[in-house]
């Protein structure tokens, strides 16, 4: 058998050191019993690759590629009101409660303990499949699948051309809502600035290497809390006294996904793919979306007291049968966008409604205060419907969350009459 990679080649003529099985045995059913088709599954991982590298299957096994613990602890929060034990945050461990209904059937198939189905590489839709799903970048026709630690972009796609869209972002390409050019899966696209580390050829491992990607440090319930890189790691600190609060992310990025409008709805007489259950379940989600943008994003304080990059991460709807009416969230989460560039100017943040977090509208700056007419709807909390803040309100509790805060009246007056020549 050919095709190993030199640090696997000691497998070529030992099936059974990964696929399991009986070498001994010339019966065809016989040798194939126990077989493993899919060596690295997280099902089977300890058995296959934990022989020669337990510590990493382990630190996979509670990373959150796995456990998907940010996804769930914020649903929960958002949809339930609560986020349920701390040893029952995580995608292995979903009930059946309003939140867990909608991960179970919608967001759960983008974590490394999904099963992969076939000896092939689909990079718009690839979920799943453990060690595999890393690291094999390609299978050829003739030849056994090389293992490799050179991880391909293609191999992070799949998962993280969604919810951030970082994978799409990076490499200068932006998801709406209409579009002649679409990706393989269907989805329209258009043509942005791309980040200047894409343009470089650098790729997504030169940053976010096994430390950050295969483990977590310990409480880790978000992808910002795991990651262990730093712009100044590469890059001298920009010594600025006027912007010291803000981050690298907050002036650099070029542009940011944005969904300003979703309405989910739940029909109890359907079924859907359970992605835990994997199996048709009763109940199906049904989701809609509008008001796709891709442009400067706003800003807001992230839990370190810094002015961070943030974009809605709900803006919606939600009708459950349980519920006496629709629940509607409002809710924005920081956001590493992936788009870094030349920085912003000083009037898209110092004369911007949008960055301040107001939505867009006409903004005037009087002797009486700040006055701001939205351009987009009010919605059922007062607030526009592209808004994070509010100069006459501040922001309900269910707006802010992990100690992020949008900016407050002060900031936004102060940020307004600073000049910006």
């Amino acid at each position: 058998m050919t095709g190993f990679s030199e640090s696997h080649g000691f497998a070529a003529d030992n099936c059974v050191t990964c696929h399991a099985g009986d070498n001994e045995n010339s019966s065809i059913e016989s040798a194939h019993t126990g077989l493993i088709a899919f060596p690295g599954e997280l099902a089977n991982a300890q058995r296959a690759c934990g022989v020669c590298h337990a510590d990493k299957v382990a630190s996979v096994m509670e990373s959150l590629m796995q456990t998907g613990r940010g996804i769930v602890h914020t649903t929960r929060a958002v949809i339930d009101g609560a986020t349920g034990p701390a040893d029952t945050v995580n995608l292995q461990s979903l009930g059946h409660s309003v939140a867990d209904s909608m991960l179970r059937k919608q967001c759960a198939s983008c974590h490394l303990g999904q099963p992969k189905t076939s000896h092939a590489l689909d990079i718009t839709r690839d979920r799943g499949g453990g060690c595999a799903t890393c690291h094999i970048n390609e299978y050829p026709a003739n030849k056994h699948p090389a293992l490799s630690a050179d991880v391909s972009d293609g191999r992070c796609f799949g998962c993280h051309s969604r919810s951030g869209r970082i994978s799409l972002s990076y490499t200068g390409l932006a998801e709406v809502d209409q579009s002649a050019a679409r990706l393989a899966d269907g989805r329209p696209v258009e043509k942005l600035p791309a980040d200047v580390h894409y343009l470089a050829g650098m790729r997504c491992t030169a940053c976010h290497d096994a430390d950050d990607v295969m483990g977590s440090p310990t409480g880790a319930v978000h992808q910002r809390d795991a990651v262990d890189v730093a712009c100044i790691d590469c890059h001298d600190k920009h010594e600025d006294e006027a912007h010291e609060r803000l981050t690298c992310n907050a002036c650099h990025s070029q542009w940011a996904p944005q969904c300003y409008g979703c309405h989910m709805d739940y029909d109890e007489d359907g079924e859907q793919w359970d992605h835990v259950e994997r199996r048709m379940t009763p109940g199906r989600w049904s989701d809609e979306r509008w008001a796709v943008r891709n442009g400067l994003p706003p800003l807001g304080v992230n839990a370190h007291g810094q002015v961070d990059v943030f974009v809605p991460g709900m803006i919606m709807t939600v009708a459950h049968p349980t519920f006496d009416k629709e629940k509607f969230v409002r809710r924005f989460a920081p956001l590493s966008p992936h788009t870094t560039g030349p920085s912003r100017s000083c009037e898209s943040c110092h004369r911007s409604s949008t960055a301040l977090g107001l939505g867009q509208g006409e903004l005037r700056i009087t002797d009486d205060g700040i006055k701001f007419e939205p351009a987009s709807e009010l919605l059922t909390d007062g607030m526009a419907a592209d808004a994070w803040t509010s100069i006459v309100r501040p922001p309900g509790p269910g707006e802010t969350g992990e100690g992020h805060r949008p900016l407050d009246a002060a900031e936004i007056e102060r940020i307004l009459r600073a000049p910006t020549d």
